[in-house]
This record gives structure tokens, C-alpha cells and sequence, in this order.
């Protein structure tokens, strides 16, 4: 059966249907938002974590959703948000403990889930040195392609904001890339 948003929404607001319809959009929507997320904590265990929060906030959080964006928005703005949400908390402890973690690309080398050759580790690596707002626009605009007022709807931001945001962040990027093929 096709998704339709529509007949999705109506029966999300009926508690008859509710169950059987959120089911429905974890089906859908689990894949794409498992990989965006998974763009953003990097890692597979982080990722899985960050999108059962994002269902349980969403299913926690139905009766507010007022349908002035699509759902498919709401529940992308919910899943960058818990994957900042983590990233800002392990930043904390990271700091607490100050202790030496492993360099992106070597964990994503180690990650089963990765498929990516030394080049791919690295530009993730060069990614995720990216303060976490300007990491968020790269990658929804870089490897999703997503437009900008799409991506303004989602962070809640103006375009020009995000189009400074993404020009910078792919600067530094390519400049980190740069330092380390030297």
C-alpha cells in the first residue's frame, strides 16, 4: 500500500486508528530518518537510539502536532533535534572526563555498518569537526540535497542564515581535507 500523508493524518487525530497509523509512519519513515540521523552521530548504535527517541517523542507528542508543516517535516526536525540533543550531551561528559576518544574515521574503519574506503572516513571526520549547527545544514544540503527552504522549515531558520551556514561549513571542510591529503 502507498502512503498517503493525508489519510495518515486523519487517522493519527482518531483514537481508533492511532496504533495502526503511527505504525504505519515509523514503517516509512524509519529508513530516511535512520540515515540522517546516522549522518549526524556518526555511529549505528547512536543512530538506532536517536530514532526510537524520535518515535517516542512524536507518538508522545501527536496531539500537538498542528499540521502546518508535513509530518515528514515535524518528524525530521524532531530527529536533528535528538541527534543534537546527544552530541551536546556527550560534548558535556567528553569534557567532564577529558579523555582522548578515538578519531572519527578510525571508529567508522572499525564500524561493521561502514562501508566506506579512507577517503569517505576522512571526509566524515572532516564533517563532524564542524560545529554541530553548521554540520546539521552540510549534511542535509551536501549528501541529502535538500533545498534550502526545505532545510529553513526543518531547523527553523532563514535561507540566508543556512546558505552562509552551508558556505562555511563546506570552506572548512575542504580545507580540513586539504591539511590531511597533504
Amino acid at each position: 500500500m502507498e502512503y498517503d500523508e493525508q489519510l495518515t493524518l486523519k487517522r493519527l487525530t482518531d483514537k481508533n486508528t492511532r496504533r495502526e497509523a503511527f505504525a504505519e509512519v515509523v514503517g516509512h519513515f524509519s529508513q530516511p530518518l535512520y540515515w540522517k540521523i546516522r549522518q549526524i552521530v556518526l555511529t549505528h548504535e547512536d543512530a538506532d537510539d536517536v530514532l526510537q527517541n524520535t518515535f517516542m517523542k512524536a507518538w508522545l507528542n501527536l496531539d500537538d502536532f498542528k499540521q502546518i508543516s508535513k509530518l515528514s517535516t515535524w518528524l525530521h526536525r524532531i530527529a536533528i533535534n535528538e541527534s543534537l540533543d546527544l552530541l551536546r550531551r556527550r560534548k558535556t561528559r567528553q569534557d567532564q572526563t577529558d579523555v582522548m576518544a578515538p578519531s572519527v574515521s578510525s571508529q567508522l574503519l572499525g564500524d561493521e555498518y561502514f562501508d566506506g574506503d579512507q577517503l569517505q572516513a576522512l571526509l566524515q571526520e572532516a564533517v563532524n569537526a564542524l560545529p554541530d549547527v553548521q554540520r546539521t545544514v552540510f549534511c542535509l544540503r551536501y549528501f541529502d540535497d535538500m533545498k534550502y527552504a526545505d532545510i529553513s522549515q526543518i531547523l527553523n531558520t532563514s535561507e540566508g542564515a543556512l546558505k552562509a551556514s552551508y558556505h562555511i561549513a563546506a570552506q572548512k571542510v575542504k580545507n580540513y581535507l586539504t591539511e590531511r591529503q597533504s
